[in-house]
């Protein structure tokens, strides 16, 4: 599983100071810390960035890569279209665009800006009514975006299809859904790739909690075909998971996830909190904030 640092984000504080005032050392210390964790991309997350927006995305792009170099190539995160270009025509090597909706009014614009600077686009299953409720409605707006995407040029290769995390404490329907249509992106899509935004699974889970959840359901996901995810660059269990050096913690999940008999009494502490984790996400028991002490 390949890893994309989520955390040079706007709403974290020293960072989003950091934007406003356009003052380079916190972005390019965190940068640098991304690097050093082994992060296959970093995420530049600037939000709707409504108020100059092109500025500080040509600014914080040349930033990070003045201070790292382009070996690692950037994810440029904005939902202000010319921000994104203006990232893009900064960016040395080939950017990731995160993302392009499923909405007319949205792709029509932005998978130009793919094709200009030869770029990769994460295709987001956010279409006209929002959160799709099923694997199926993925599927469908898979199927539009990315025949749009090819239409314009943009090659299946350079496709990271997004499916949509959704918290697992109030959605916990959606993350089986998500399971299921990650099966099939391969038939909709031969070459394509797939991401997430990984914590979301977690979100508004006690924050000692939610490390558990993101790693178990990154295991589920990859089984799945999952190519990579958008995800803390400071879990180091998580990446160590990633990076194949836990495959104890990914064998009880997939026991779990194939319904097999597992000996509880036989795990360690750890282990078996991965199982009842897995167990809580496919809905086999209900969630809540003790579901661990069960």
């Amino acid at each position: 599983m390949l890893l994309i640092g989520e955390n040079l984000n706007v709403i974290n504080t020293v960072i989003g100071k950091a934007f406003k005032a356009k003052d380079p050392r916190p972005i390019a210390e965190e940068a640098i810390r991304q690097k050093e964790k082994g992060m296959d991309w970093i995420d530049i997350n600037l939000g709707p960035a409504r108020k100059g927006g092109p500025e500080l995305m040509e600014f914080v792009v040349k930033t990070v890569q003045e201070t790292i170099g382009d070996s690692i190539p950037l994810c440029l995160d904005t939902s202000n279209i010319e921000a994104m270009e203006a990232g893009l025509a900064a960016h040395k090597g080939k950017a990731i665009i995160n993302s392009i909706m499923c909405r007319p009014e949205r792709y029509e614009k932005m998978i130009p800006l793919a094709v200009k600077y030869k770029a990769n686009m994460i295709a987001l299953m956010w279409g006209p009514e929002g959160l799709p409720r099923d694997e199926n409605e993925r599927a469908a707006l898979a199927v539009e975006l990315i025949y749009a995407a090819n239409e314009a040029g943009v090659p299946n290769e350079d496709i990271f299809v997004d499916g949509i995390v959704t918290p697992v404490n109030i959605q916990q329907p959606q993350a089986i859904s998500l399971l299921a249509f990650q099966e099939m992106i391969a038939e909709i899509a031969p070459g394509a790739k797939s991401t997430c935004g990984l914590s979301n699974i977690s979100n508004g889970v006690p924050d000692d909690l939610r490390p558990i959840i993101n790693r178990t359901y990154m295991v589920m996901l990859e089984r799945e075909g999952m190519y990579s995810a958008i995800a803390d660059a400071y879990d180091d269990t998580l990446h160590a998971i990633a990076r194949g050096k836990r495959p104890d913690i990914v064998e009880v999940i997939h026991k779990v996830m194939d319904e097999a008999d597992i000996d509880m009494g036989s795990l360690s502490k750890e282990l078996q909190g991965y199982v009842k984790t897995a167990r809580v996400i496919l809905g086999q028991t209900l969630f809540s904030d003790s579901w661990l002490e069960i």
